[in-house]
């Protein structure tokens, strides 16, 4: 499907910041990465010098430097010129680093949210001087100001972590009893609820009728969320559960992780507090370390998001905006931003596993063997 833009707008917008640069603020320590190796640090003009903005909320996680690195590189390759931020975790940094943007004249922001409904003030500027917003994999909350949202199916990546447990331990079919624990994302990112849901939606039947137990009793969102999907929160929440519940000797058989960051913290626990059968564990966006521990055997599997991909089509999207043509959406019914529904582009997710991850990972170009060592 596809949206039409409101041009007449953009066209004022356009017009009025060609003739302001769009800088990189320098107010905090996560500034503005620099340009991939190799690559020019200026413009080309093809895209006849439009500025867009780019706000990641992080360097911490191995996947928004990949993401960031992505964009910048396939923006900058289209001739775009590139204000590329990171924003330490912090909520009002990230506002203060959009509001920079504004100022200095970007025509398009990209912005993947630290907290979904903490960017009104920013959303509020961006409406006002009429800049189109592309949400970038979280959903910004609570505005008018998204014009679009780019993202992978979350709510399918939750149900890819679910299958595979299913598949792994042939829950259709067996009389066996397993114990599970679950660690979600961040309460305050609003695909942490998509990742859960997925994945629950297809295990609560298996704990209704007793084929998974979970032993902590901790099923709902809000009890098992990580805030900011830390490894640190992950590891200490589990270590507790292990030794409450599981300490007696009783195997633990499967652990829900929503993604990497909140696996290792996971495993990290394992390894210090667990003598038992090695669970399965699940994860999500391939990181290193989360890899090795895949081919090392102490995690299941990963579910990979080729933020390459992702990258590719938020690209292509700020073209059609910036051209004033129709933008290419694929879903206009899921994404509900409690303002109304943001036509959404969504990207598959597939999983790699031991069997699959050179396939996937290395003969794709997006490690090297190397980086697996």
């Amino acid at each position: 499907m596809k949206k039409k833009l409101l041009s007449v707008l953009l066209t004022g917008a356009m017009a009025a910041s060609m003739f302001v640069g769009c800088g990189t603020s320098t107010e905090t320590t996560d500034n503005a990465a620099p340009a991939a190796e190799g690559e020019a640090t200026e413009s080309t003009t093809t895209a006849g010098g439009t500025k867009v903005g780019v706000a990641m909320p992080t360097k911490d996680l191995q996947r928004w430097n990949q993401d960031g690195a992505n964009m910048q590189k396939e923006l900058e390759a289209a001739g775009y010129e590139v204000d590329l931020q990171y924003a330490s975790n912090d909520t009002q940094t990230q506002v203060s680093q959009i509001e920079n943007m504004i100022n200095s004249g970007c025509n398009v922001l990209v912005v993947a949210a630290i907290e979904a409904s903490s960017l009104g003030e920013a959303m509020d500027m961006a409406a006002s001087a009429n800049i189109p917003v592309i949400a970038y994999d979280r959903l910004i909350m609570n505005t008018d100001a998204v014009s679009y949202y780019a993202t992978f199916d979350n709510y399918k990546v939750g149900t890819v972590q679910g299958q595979y447990i299913i598949d792994q331990l042939d829950l259709e079919n067996t009389d066996k009893t397993f114990t599970m624990e679950i660690t979600a994302g961040d309460p305050g990112d609003n695909n942490a609820g998509f990742f859960y849901n997925g994945a629950m939606d297809l295990l609560k039947p298996y704990i209704e009728k007793g084929t998974i137990v979970v032993k902590s009793g901790q099923t709902e969102f809000q009890d098992v969320a990580t805030a900011a999907w830390a490894t640190e929160t992950a590891q200490s929440r589990m270590e507790n559960i292990l030794s409450s519940y599981y300490a007696d000797g009783t195997d633990l058989d499967i652990c829900l992780c929503s993604n990497d960051s909140t696996a290792l913290g996971v495993e990290n626990a394992l390894a210090a507090n667990y003598n038992g059968k090695y669970p399965i564990v699940t994860g999500q966006d391939c990181d290193i370390e989360n890899t090795k521990n895949m081919i090392a055997g102490k995690q299941s599997m990963s579910v990979f998001k080729d933020t390459r991909t992702l990258a590719s089509q938020v690209v292509k999207m700020v073209g059609q905006i910036l051209n004033g043509e129709e933008v290419d959406v694929n879903d206009t019914t899921t994404y509900d931003n409690n303002n109304g529904v943001v036509p959404s582009f969504l990207c598959d997710p597939v999983f790699a596993d031991v069997n699959n991850y050179k396939e996937i990972l290395i003969d794709s170009g997006y490690y090297t063997e190397d980086q697996l060592q």
